[in-house]
Parts: C-alpha cells; structure tokens; sequence
C-alpha cells in the first residue's frame, strides 16, 4: 500500500506536481505537518523556493504545517535548492526546498533534507505517505514561531567562495551564466566574480513565467542561443535549471558539452586527490568508466535521482563523487546535489590553470563518444505503459543480442561493440525516455533510427499519438 502511496506522491526526485489540479496549499500544509512529525516535533525548518509564482504561497502554507507540528519555521525566500540542504545541515533539522526544478512554470513541488543534509530517502518518503491523511496539529500551546532567515543566502555564498578560493590567478575566465530567470540570479555571478570570474549574466532577473528560456537545460532549448551567448566572446559557458541544482556547460565552439564529460572531468579532479569509489546513475556513458579507471578508481551505477541514497549506505566518506547527469555531489561540500558548487569548481579549475574548459577537456583526454538522449509524450497518457511494456521486450533483439541487461532502473541493453541503449519511464513527467551511446555516429544513426520507428509502430499499434519529442 505505501508503495502505490509514494508512486502517486513522489517521483524520481522528490514531488512535482501541476497546480493546482495535483498539488495545492491544502496538501502543502499537510506536508508540513507530516515533516513536523518525522523530525520529531522540535528544532528548525528552513524553507527556500523558486522564482515559480505558486513559490510563495505554497512555502507560506508548508511553513504553517510545520509551525502548527512543533516546528519553528526559517523562511529564507528565494533562493536556489541547495541553500536549503546547506541550511538543514548547519542551522536545522529539515530543509525544504519549493520548487519544480526543471519543469515548467505551471509546476511546482517539494524537495526535502534531513539534518545530516541528505536528500530524504525512500524510506523518509514513505513515511511521509503513510501518515499524511492522518496527522493533526499539535495543541495551541506547543504553536512554533516564524521567522526572516535571508541571511543564510549570504552564508552560502561566502562558504562556497571560501572552501574553493583558486590558489594561484593565471587567468580571469570570461564566463557566461544564463540563469534561466530562476533562483540562482544572484548566487552563481557573486560567488563566481568572488573567485576572479568576469561574469557575463543572461536571464538573470527573477520571473516565474520563465519568460527568457524553458528553465530546463537541455542542449536543443540551449544551443538556440549559441549567437548570442558567442557574441561576448566567453571562455565558457554555464547555464542552471529554475532552482541551480543542475549545471549544464557549452562550449563557445562547439556548443553543449555532453553531461557525461562533466561527470568523468569531475572524476579525474577528484581522483587525483584520492582514490576510491564514484557512483553514478544508470544513465551515465562509458567515458565516465574510462576515466574514472584510468585514475584508479571504481564504479559504480545506481537509481536515476536516487544516488543519494547510495552515498547514505556507503558513507558519504568512502565515495569521491556521485554523479548523474546535470548533477554532482561532491562529499567535500555536503552529500547534497549542488549545481552552484559545480560552477565554482570549474571556474576555480580554469583560474588556477590558465585555460577555457575546452581545452582542460582535451588534456585530460576525456573523449565525446556520440550520444543521443530523447523523450517521447504520448497521447493518450494511460498507453504509456503497454508501449513501454512492448519496447522492453523488442529491444531485446532489435539491435542485436545484448551481452548484458541492467535492470536497476528501467532497462539497459549492453552490446559486445561498447554501445547501448536505456529506455525508462520518467519519475517526474508522463514521458519514455531513451538514452544511447556508441562509440561511432554509424552505430548510433541506427539506435537512433530504430528507436523511432519502434515508437511510430507501437503508438500507431494502439491508437495513440507522439505529441512531443524532445532531444538533449
């Protein structure tokens, strides 16, 4: 019963609903009363959210639900995802961000970190369900407080500066941020120009309505704007989703620079510090394994959006990093996923060795295996399952017999010429995503190929329709 409870709630990563057909005030505050509960009934909750205009309102309704359960509640404002892990960890007991990430602006939703600043797990997650129709508010007497917590941003900023000052100045890198009008607008161009940057600032004021850019950062949504972001002639340039727990990098001559590549460049920086464990999605390419062995490390693949967890039983101390795309925990800062972190340190990486990101991908020989990543929306929403049901069991053959199939999350199919493909049901959105790689564009135009006219069939099969494709 729990399990159905989480599936209808949370998602891959945390909850992202549609307001207000599937999330309003009214379960937010339920929400606040649930966290008062888990945490105890004592201590602190901050809260911080997006640039969504439901942000507001719906962080003002959880703060009720928290004060109402025991909690003091810490309202920070707007302020980027990690910020709330950052406070949870250092001032509270929880830490809540409001925010739909990376969807769009008629979403929005909840992110949750226990004190330790991880990520709340499955396990927190379902005991969030199984006691959020139930729980009732303390007595008028046990009522917490409200209060300003602003000056955490501030905090945060100054940390991140602090903890990756460069140690020596070669350059001053000319960096473009495209802010995607969300919550990073002031943290990621003070704590950059801190470090020695020349920070150039696109859609950096606050809106809701996302009016410069869908805030995801995916290479098709980005690479419109290559003119643009080129004309200012950076050294690189970095763009964030609507609440900065993701980074995505681009090249001024070559344009978005694959997630994979951030991933194993992360790698080689960190292993060079020490050896030891990476844990990666399950979406992650065979550059990141070359690298990380190459600098003798160990891999390791989890749940998409759940690698925290992995961190948690492990111990945040026996991993160098965790990774998925868009994403890095980097344990010498927090166990939390941190997009604002991963701008610092590449900016802190260029300054102390003289050269665009570019060409520091080049000498440490991190290779650009071709890659394609796609989803599909199909119409109606209820065929999802039945053609996801029938791809799993054609892409047993379709492109050859497997050597290996993971099942960790959705299904990936490995082939005896380093190539694969992974096809999942997205955790956040009603979409069949497809993720491949080959190590030559021929292997990868017939993945790709195949993988399109499959889904035409099967939609065609069962009466439905593709409404959307969206690349990158």
């Amino acid at each position: 019963m729990v399990e159905e409870l989480v599936r209808r709630l949370f998602g891959t990563a945390g909850i992202r609903k549609k307001y207000p057909i599937e999330l309003d005030p009214v379960l937010a505050y339920r929400l606040g009363l649930a966290l008062a509960d888990i945490v105890g009934g004592k201590g602190i909750g901050y809260v911080v959210h997006d640039t969504r205009t439901t942000g507001p309102l719906l962080s003002l309704a959880l703060m009720s639900g928290l004060m109402a359960g025991g909690i003091d509640a810490g309202y920070i404002g707007i302020a980027p995802t990690p910020v709330a892990a950052y406070a949870a960890l250092w001032h509270g007991v929880v830490g809540i961000s409001v925010t739909a990430s990376h969807n769009p602006p008629e979403y929005n939703g909840f992110k949750f970190y226990d004190s330790d600043g991880y990520e709340f797990t499955r396990d927190l997650e379902s005991k969030i369900e199984s006691i959020i129709d139930d729980v009732k508010p303390l007595g008028w007497d046990m009522a917490k407080d409200f209060f300003y917590a602003k000056e955490i941003v501030d905090e945060y900023i100054d940390e991140v500066a602090s903890r990756l000052e460069p140690e020596m100045m070669r350059m001053k890198p000319r960096i473009v941020v495209d802010l995607a009008n969300g919550a990073a607008f002031k943290v990621t161009p003070s704590i950059l120009r801190s470090l020695g940057a020349n920070v150039i600032t696109i859609n950096a004021n606050p809106d809701g309505f996302f009016p410069g850019r869908l805030p995801e950062p995916r290479k098709d949504i980005l690479e419109r704007f290559m003119p643009m972001y080129k004309s200012v002639n950076p050294d690189v340039i970095f763009a964030h989703d609507g609440d900065a727990d993701r980074l995505a990098v681009l090249s001024p001559q070559k344009g978005f620079i694959r997630q994979d590549r951030i991933i194993a460049f992360f790698a080689a920086i960190l292993l060079s510090e020490r050896k030891g464990k990476v844990v990666v999605s399950i979406d992650t390419g065979k550059v990141v394994d070359h690298v990380v062995e190459r600098y003798g490390g160990s891999i390791e693949r989890y749940l998409l959006g759940k690698t925290h967890e992995r961190v948690k039983e492990l111990g945040i101390q026996n991993i160098v990093l965790a990774a998925e795309p868009w994403k890095l925990i980097d344990p010498r800062w927090g166990p939390w996923v941190d997009g604002v972190w991963q701008a610092a340190l590449i900016t802190k990486t260029m300054i102390e060795e003289g050269k665009p990101f570019e060409e520091l991908l080049r000498e440490l020989d991190i290779p650009d295996y071709p890659w394609d990543r796609r989803s599909y929306l199909i119409e109606p929403i209820e065929l999802r399952d039945k053609i996801y049901d029938d791809i799993v069991e054609e892409l047993k053959s379709i492109l050859g017999e497997p050597i290996e199939v993971l099942t960790i999350d959705g299904y990936r199919y490995e082939y005896d010429d380093g190539s694969w493909v992974l096809v999942r049901k997205s955790g956040t959105e009603p979409k069949i995503r497809f993720y491949s790689e080959a190590h030559n564009k021929e292997r990868l135009n017939t993945i790709i190929n195949t993988i399109d006219n499959l889904m035409s069939r099967l939609v065609k099969k069962y009466n439905g329709k593709i409404k959307e494709v969206t690349i990158g």
